[in-house]
């Protein structure tokens, strides 16, 4: 069986579609990702083996392949953990394997399940709302992406189990509503910068006069 969750590839601020074939077929053990992966989409494999784990889902003994297609495009960075953790769980029947149909879906996995806040959640969304489809997100991504529009449907999670009760019906995620992120103050202080001794004590000594902005 083959599962398919659809996710994106950014190219600057375009958010290009991928689609994420996972396979979970009979052989000896293995877990392989290919479709031009980086470094850190290929460290997925352990980030999502353990997010499984710590969700009471083991991976089954079997060959798991997950392509990444189109397979001549790079795919960098975190957020495909998601995707990739989700079509594992329609493969092996955790979730409804048609629960994905409709979604893009994106979100870094901490060891314990949790699903950590990504770059690009807007794009994606709006990419999402222009095929027509619906956004599965991080819970802290979930304010930004309802700028994309009014109609999108979002599913903003804190973790993989949120998501499972969700499409089971027994903890239903409400939409996330827009919400202007409001700057912390920041207060600089030299200690934080490490190193530059020489130029720390400038500063310390010089008068402000003396500071060319």
């Amino acid at each position: 069986m083959v599962a398919r969750v659809s996710t994106v590839a950014f190219e600057g601020i375009e958010a290009r579609a991928v689609d994420v074939q996972v396979q979970v077929a009979p052989g000896l053990p293995a877990f392989a990702i290919v479709g031009l992966p980086d470094k850190a989409v290929s460290e997925a494999r352990e980030r999502v083996r353990s997010a499984l784990i710590a969700s009471g889902l083991a991976l089954p003994a079997r060959r798991i392949t997950v392509n990444l297609a189109p397979a001549d495009l790079p795919k960098e960075g975190s957020h495909y953990d998601l995707p990739i953790a989700l079509g594992l769980m329609a493969a092996i029947g955790a979730i409804p394997p048609d629960a994905l149909n409709g979604f893009t879906v994106l979100g870094e996995l901490g060891l314990d399940g949790s699903i950590a806040p990504v770059a690009g959640v807007l794009p994606a969304a709006i990419g999402a709302n222009a095929r027509e489809e619906g956004l599965i997100c991080p819970a802290a991504c979930g304010t930004e992406a309802a700028w994309a529009s009014p109609d999108i449907q979002i599913i903003a999670a804190k973790s993989l189990i949120q998501i499972a009760n969700h499409f089971k019906g027994t903890q239903v995620l409400s939409r996330p509503q827009p919400k202007v992120h409001e700057p912390e103050a920041t207060h600089l202080d030299l200690r934080d910068i490490k190193g530059q001794e020489s130029a720390k004590r400038a500063l310390e000594i010089a008068r402000p006069a003396d500071i060319i902005c």
